[in-house]
Order: C-alpha cells, then sequence, then structure tokens
C-alpha cells in the first residue's frame, strides 16, 4: 500500500511529492464541502473491489479478530476518501449508485437494498448470465442424447442383436465432424479460408510434418481401437444389464481419469479426488451385489467398467501424445477416427456376419431407422461434449452425463422389470456423489476460504448497521437540529 495525496493539495514532504501521481480531478480541502457524503456514510454500499483490496492489505485475523463494526467503518471511509482511487467527487461517478442528499432516514435503507440488488444483478448480467443460460442448454442436451442414445440401443437389440455392427456403423458418422466444423467457420470467421488451407493448419496439431503415414499409424490408430472397443463394451454391456446400471457405472470413467493422471501425468494429488474414487469403487461393488453376484450382471458390469476404463486410458494418452487440440483440430482428428474405422474395421463386421457370431437373415430385417437414430444422438452427444466448451463452462457439460441417470432410472422403471432396492439405490447415490465432487477444482479449498470470511465479514457488517442505526436514531434528530458553523 502507498500513501496518496489529495489532488490538487500542497505537498508535505519533497519526498512524498516526487513520483506521486495527481488526479486530474479536483478534491475538497475542507471536511464541510464534503458533508453531504459524510451524512451517507450509512447508506453506503461498499464495491467488493475494495472489499478484496482491504481483505488482501491485511491478515484475516485482524479482519476477523477485530471488533463489530470496525471493518465497516474502515471500509467506509476509505470509499469516501477515495484511498482506493475511488473519488466520489469525480465527475465519472454515477450518482444512480448512491442515495440523494435529500433521502430521508425511511428511504435510504431501501435505496441501499436496490444499490445491492443492482450490484447483484449487474454481476450475474452479460456474459455471464449468457454463459450460464448456454450451459443450462449443453445441459440438457447432453443428458437427453446420453440417455436417448442408450435407451435407443437397447431398444435396438430387441431386433437386432449386432453390437459391434452398431458400434462400427455409428463411428463412420464421425467423418461429418470436420466438413460441419468447416461449414460453421465459413458462417462465422471473417477472414475465411479455403478447405485445403484449413486442412493445413489443422494437421499441424501432429507436428511440423502434418499428417503422414507415420503418423497416422502411431498417433491416430490407436485412438481409433479405443474408440472402438469403449463403445463395443458400453453397447455389449446393456444387452446383459438395464441401462441404469449401465449408465452410472459408465460415470466411475471420471474417478479412473483422475487416477491414471496422477500416475501417468504426474498430476497434482488431491484429497478429495481420491475420497471420489475410492467411491467409486465402493458403488462397483455394492452394485454387483444387488444382483446377487449373478453371471449376467458380474459380466455386464465388467463390461462396464471396461468401457469406462478404455474411455479413461482414450482422455490420458491423447493429453500424453498430443496434448491439448483446438476446435478444428479436435474436429480433424475425429473426422480421422471415422476414416480409420472404415479403412481398417469394416472387416470384422463382415467376419462376425459370417461366422454367425452377429447374424441378421435379410438387409430388409434391419431396423435402420433406430440405427441412424442411435448415430445421430451419439454424433450429437460428442458434437456438444467436444465443442460446448466454447459456449459454456466444462463442469456443466459434465452435468449431462451424471443426469442421464435418474432419466435412464425412470424409464426403465416403466419399460423393464428393475428393482431398485436399497443396495442398489445406495450405490447410485455413491457412485454419483464421486462424481460430482470429481467436478470440483484443484482451487476449491482456497475458493471455500475465501467464501466462509466473505460471509463472515457481511455478517458482522449487518450487525453492526443493525446495532447503529437502533442506536444513533435519536442522537440524529438532536444533530440535525443544530445549526452548523462549519466554514
Amino acid at each position: 500500500m502507498g500513501i496518496r495525496e489529495f489532488p490538487g493539495g500542497t505537498p508535505r514532504g519533497k519526498g512524498i511529492a516526487i513520483g506521486m501521481r495527481r488526479s486530474p480531478d479536483v478534491s475538497p480541502r475542507r471536511l464541510s464541502d464534503i458533508s453531504p457524503q459524510l451524512r451517507q456514510l450509512k447508506y453506503l454500499v461498499v464495491d467488493e473491489a475494495i472489499k478484496e483490496d482491504l481483505k488482501w492489505s491485511r491478515s484475516v485475523e485482524d479482519l476477523t479478530g477485530g471488533p463489530a463494526g470496525l471493518t465497516s467503518i474502515e471500509e467506509r471511509i476509505l470509499r469516501i476518501t477515495g484511498y482506493y482511487g475511488y473519488q466520489p467527487w469525480a465527475a465519472s461517478y454515477k450518482r444512480e449508485e448512491r442515495p440523494r442528499d435529500g433521502t430521508g432516514p425511511a428511504e435510504a435503507p431501501a435505496g441501499a437494498e436496490a444499490g445491492r440488488a443492482n450490484r447483484s444483478g449487474c454481476r450475474c448480467s452479460g456474459p455471464r448470465l449468457r454463459k450460464l443460460s448456454w450451459g443450462l442448454a449443453v445441459v440438457l442436451c447432453v443428458c437427453a442424447s446420453w440417455a436417448g442414445s442408450t435407451q435407443l440401443a437397447k431398444l435396438t437389440f430387441r431386433t437386432f442383436d449386432a453390437p459391434f455392427t452398431l458400434t462400427w456403423f455409428a463411428t463412420t458418422w464421425n467423418c461429418v465432424f470436420f466438413p460441419l466444423y468447416y461449414a460453421g467457420h465459413v458462417c462465422k470467421a471473417a477472414d475465411r479460408q479455403s478447405v485445403k488451407q484449413r486442412y493445413r493448419e489443422c494437421c499441424r496439431f501432429f507436428g511440423d510434418n502434418g499428417l503422414t503415414l507415420k503418423v497416422f499409424f502411431t498417433k491416430a490408430a490407436p485412438f481409433g481401437v479405443l474408440w472402438t472397443l469403449t463403445n463395443y463394451l458400453y453397447l455389449h454391456a446393456i444387452k446383459k444389464i438395464n441401462t441404469t446400471d449401465v449408465s452410472v457405472l459408465f460415470c466411475c470413467n471420471k474417478a479412473f481419469v483422475f487416477l491414471l493422471s496422477w500416475i501417468v501425468l504426474r498430476d497434482r494429488f488431491m484429497g478429495v479426488r481420491i475420497v471420489a474414487a475410492i467411491l467409486a469403487i465402493a458403488g462397483i461393488v455394492m452394485m454387483t451385489y444387488a444382483d446377487g453376484f449373478h453371471s449376467h450382471s458380474v459380466i455386464g458390469i465388467a463390461l462396464v467398467v471396461g468401457s469406462a476404463s478404455m474411455s479413461a486410458l482414450y482422455k490420458v494418452l491423447f493429453k500424453l501424445l498430443l496434448g491439448s487440440a483446438k476446435f478444428g483440430e479436435a474436429a480433424l482428428f475425429l473426422s480421422i477416427l471415422g476414416v480409420f474405422n472404415i479403412l481398417f474395421i469394416t472387416c470384422i463386421p463382415v467376419i462376425l456376419y459370417f461366422t454367425k457370431v452377429e447374424y441378421w437373415s435379410s438387409f430388409n430385417d434391419i431396423p435402420w431407422g433406430n440405427l441412424c437414430g442411435f448415430s445421430a444422438l451419439l454424433l450429437t452427444f460428442n458434437i456438444v461434449l467436444n465443442f460446448g466448451i466454447a459456449v459454456t463452462y466444462p463442469t456443466l457439460m459434465s452435468l449431462g452425463i451424471v443426469l442421464s441417470v435418474p432419466v435412464n432410472a425412470v424409464v426403465d422403471h416403466y419399460t423393464s422389470k428393475i428393482v431398485f432396492n436399497g443396495v442398489r439405490v445406495i450405490a447410485i447415490i455413491i457412485i454419483g456423489l464421486g462424481f460430482l465432487l470429481l467436478l470440483l477444482p484443484e482451487e476449491w479449498d482456497v475458493w471455500l476460504v475465501k467464501l466462509l470470511t466473505r460471509l463472515k465479514v457481511r455478517k458482522k457488517e449487518e450487525t453492526a448497521e443493525g446495532g447503529g442505526d437502533l442506536g444513533s436514531g435519536p442522537r440524529n434528530k438532536s444533530r440535525r437540529a443544530r445549526p452548523s458553523f462549519a466554514r
């Protein structure tokens, strides 16, 4: 903290005068010149920025350990004297933020409350409110597409028992990622590039040489295999167990991502995330116990856990080998996975068909509507999950996945013979709680301490203001009755 002079005032010493910034505004030189502002000290609303500066300029013990009302008085004096650059007499000062001089005692608290409401409304309006609105839309879209694709896959297997073929068919739709991205680029970008220029720029994500044959087999093909395994194991598990158990067990991939990142990427150790991982493992065990360790349930749970593990390995290896990708680079990468699926995975459904592992009598019997609907929903889910960060927060997008669990539970309650016993409900709650704990940011403990300190200081301010209003009413009336001789 430094020492500020009032603008326009005479310097008190040579050492202070040298290097001091002078404000272009003219400040009052006598106490009577700011008497209207002094009378309104009681009804001032302290800005959050001043509170933060005051909090960091003093220790927490001074803020919380002082007598009641001391912090509020200091903040008001700093505000009225313009200590932190705030000058009530400046020309840019907005009169709407403060009560007028003629406001009476009965009207001033209402004006103060209105000021607080206006400030809180300003903080929640604009870009932040727009981002939260987009976040709500993204959460609903993620939840609807993920739950819809899961339920539609379950419905498809009643007439078309071919999970790998369904996986292959849905993965081929990844080829449209880059064309959709380029269409958005043409519509939104100010300096439009040709398809070839945009493709070359996005290929720099793989290195200086771009997308070569060696890069394709070393940096794209492994992720294509992991992508296929993740989706196939998930769809195969839907055949064995109900969609509620599948969707809630797949939420454990968040815990597996943390464990792999901690081991492979040397990420920061967080105790709360270890607790979340333990909750996820406990939920898996309880979910297995809920059906009595039958063969179908155990196999189905193992398949979902394997799918979640493949998904976690995909994310960790992507961060390890490729790092973070921009929107165009992510779109190109997903399109390359679709191309890899067409070139190298197409032979597997053909082999499964002729070996009658996944066999259908006629192509006319294939439910093309269900297949295309599932592929469209899965494509929508991946688009929103990969590009939704442009309009909202990543945490809100992750909430859509866990919110699909109650949606699937409601659908299963009316369409299947699922039994929600106590063990299953507790397992769902435990896994959901672990998933929510994993969404906490790394600095959540620091934010919690700041929030508690702010709430404690605000409570002391309200107590001091309430006591001051009750105890100073008659004195204010007697002081107003006396003439003022300050000149």
